[in-house]
């Protein structure tokens, strides 16, 4: 049996899916990643995968290929969406994306918040209208180490950045965080146990970690206190998703 719970978090409520033990939906805790560059090569993923999974992330580049039509489909056929947007724009543009991504029936929309607390606030406010849309801030990408934040001016280390940048968030309203795996512990510490930490820069055991840079696994992620984790490569371009994403989901429960 599967139970929705009413949280609150920076004064917004959010629900979760858990089952009668209190345990996340598993098949709604792992975010897959559609980074395709063509619908079809994203429905074959959907298809592959079947109810095993229920919550995609969609960002630039599948948005941009294949338009908002795709991302209505796979609401309509019963998915959650992560409509990664990393919005970072004046606040009246934000809130405008925000609310046609309610319109979409997404169900999380990520702003950057390294735009200020007036952008988060605007996303957070035009969340409103939508009760099921979360607004998630985007603290430090995970291909950013020490070095990048220096060359934009940025003196302090990622870690004490994630961790700014999220009380910001909070005090803005937002519904949680995207922070690499290695800021999950110090995250749920600072935020408490209400926040949405969304962790992409997963993979698993022996895995090349890609592009990111502050990379963990999806059971030590979780481990730390993660909400939901996203996988891209691991599953989508995988010989069989299927297994690979069931991989994912033995690493998740591991001991």
């Amino acid at each position: 049996m599967v139970v929705v719970q009413a949280r609150e978090w920076g004064g917004v409520k959010w629900q979760t899916q858990r089952d009668h033990h209190g345990v996340m939906d598993p098949n709604r805790q792992i975010i897959v990643a559609l980074d395709c560059d063509n619908r079809s090569a994203a429905q074959a993923v959907v298809d592959q995968l079947g109810d095993e999974c229920r919550f995609y992330k969609v960002g630039l580049q599948v948005l941009t290929a294949v338009g908002s039509q795709f991302v209505e489909h796979l609401v309509t056929q019963g998915n959650e969406v992560f409509l990664d947007l990393k919005l970072f724009e004046i606040p009246n543009s934000v809130a405008g994306a925000v609310r046609a991504a309610g319109a979409l029936g997404v169900s999380m929309v990520t702003v950057h918040s390294m735009g200020g607390t007036g952008i988060m606030a605007a996303a957070v406010d035009a969340a409103r209208d939508y009760p099921d849309l979360r607004v998630l801030a985007l603290t430090v990408v995970t291909s950013m180490i020490d070095s990048d934040l220096a060359d934009i001016g940025v003196a302090d280390s990622t870690g004490s950045q994630v961790l700014r940048l999220a009380g910001l968030a909070r005090r803005a309203g937002c519904h949680g965080v995207i922070a690499s795996p290695q800021e999950v512990s110090a995250l749920r510490s600072a935020l408490g146990g209400d926040a949405l930490i969304v962790t992409p820069g997963v993979a698993l055991p022996g895995e090349s970690a890609a592009e990111h840079a502050r990379p963990g696994t999806p059971r030590a992620a979780v481990a730390d206190g993660a909400s939901h984790v996203v996988v891209g490569r691991t599953v989508t371009g995988a010989p069989d998703p299927l297994f690979a994403l069931r991989r994912v989901r033995a690493n998740l429960s591991a001991s």
